[in-house]
């Protein structure tokens, strides 16, 4: 009796043996909470994707980007730009600054912050503007960085998605005047929980050191009213490990994604995913374009028929959710729209057979090509 394929996930964790190791071996130290682990984490992650920018180690990405902007200064009466196609922390941490985020369309190839509605957006209240490395591409940096030199705005980078990318040989990560990475259990690499502040000056960093632990650096010397946003040793031993194999990872990633490419490249109704040239794309999802009257046919055939997995990311525009649309009332973002109609993330991960992959594509090419 033949048996049913698994199921392929859109996303899968990797926690081995050396990370749960890790974990017993903090335990046992009895020092759990912001240690030694977190500062050695601090300095290999700075060394290994930022050229040795001072980073700063908080408890989630969200946490990042909020003190991270506290740190930078913005706050009430500030405008900040960002994406409507991301994940909603985006604009969520530049209001919890009580600044107002402005939300403008991204350009269709790489799904990133379009340069010339930045500029269209700028006021004499625009603090900065805050990209996203949208699913591991980097945004178009050469020209937002020309925006913002042109303009005296700053740049505050969203790279939760884009560990190890890169734009025309800069790391992401040191682009702007800080950069967070998230390091959530589904990102490139995981510390369990938790996120990294890369900073452009020891000012900088010291401001989100201070904001994340209740304002002191000193115990008991609270300098300024702030945060527990602290990451524990604990997670951070294993993001030591992760930080040990995300490279190999990372290829698995490319050379998945290149194989989907092949595959699906000329399927009538399937656009892959560009990458632009100097571009350095790390792959956290592999999205492809669909027709959007078919989307969720096609997203439910490959799961019911096939046992493969996809992810919509991100289905509501954040300046149409009910939590931040009262920042974007009457607001006309078409490519914004399109794209969240049309986007259809397919496995990337570096866990993916051959096997895996080959069902992957098989099943993309019967389904859109039957119109679901």
């Amino acid at each position: 009796m033949a048996t049913e394929p698994h199921f392929i996930p859109p996303a899968r964790p990797l926690i081995g043996d050396e990370e749960r190791a890790a974990v017993d071996r903090v335990m046992r130290s009895g020092m759990v909470a912001q240690g030694p682990e977190v500062a050695a984490f601090e300095r290999e992650f700075a060394a290994h994707f930022v050229n040795g920018r001072e980073t700063v180690a908080v408890n989630s990405g969200t946490s990042g980007q909020h003190l991270g902007l506290l740190a930078a200064g913005v706050g009430p009466g500030d405008e900040v730009i960002v994406p409507s196609f991301t994940f909603a922390a985006t604009g969520n941490s530049v209001a919890l600054t009580g600044a107002t985020p402005v939300f403008v369309d991204i350009e269709p190839e790489t799904f990133t912050l379009d340069p010339a509605a930045v500029r269209s957006a700028i006021t004499p209240r625009t603090k900065g503007v805050m990209p996203v490395h949208l699913y591991g591409h980097p945004f178009l940096a050469d020209e937002i960085a020309k925006v913002a030199s042109e303009t005296g705005i700053a740049i505050y980078e969203d790279a939760a998605q884009a560990h190890g990318a890169s734009w025309r040989g800069r790391p992401v990560g040191t682009l702007g005047d800080f950069a967070m990475f998230s390091l959530y259990p589904t990102k490139n690499m995981t510390s369990g929980e938790g996120g990294m502040v890369s900073c452009a000056t020891a000012e900088l960093a010291r401001g989100v050191r201070l904001l994340r632990n209740q304002g002191m650096e000193t115990q008991y010397e609270n300098e300024v009213i702030g945060f527990n946003a602290r990451m524990t040793d604990i997670h951070a031993a294993i993001g030591r490990v992760q930080l040990t194999k995300v490279d190999a990872w990372t290829a698995k990633r490319q050379e998945n994604a290149a194989f989907l490419d092949a595959q699906l490249g000329n399927v009538s109704g399937v656009t892959v995913p560009v990458v632009r040239e100097g571009a350095v794309h790390v792959y956290h999802q592999y999205t492809i374009r669909v027709d959007a009257g078919e989307r969720d046919q096609i997203r439910t055939a490959l799961k019911d028929e096939y046992g493969v997995g996809s992810g919509v990311y991100y289905p509501i525009p954040n300046h149409r959710l009910p939590s931040l649309a009262r920042f974007a009332m009457n607001l006309d973002l078409p490519e914004t729209e399109k794209a969240a109609s049309e986007v259809l993330s397919l496995p990337v991960h570096p866990s993916l057979s051959s096997s895996d992959l080959e069902r992957i594509a098989s099943a993309v090419q019967k389904v859109v090509g039957a119109g679901a």
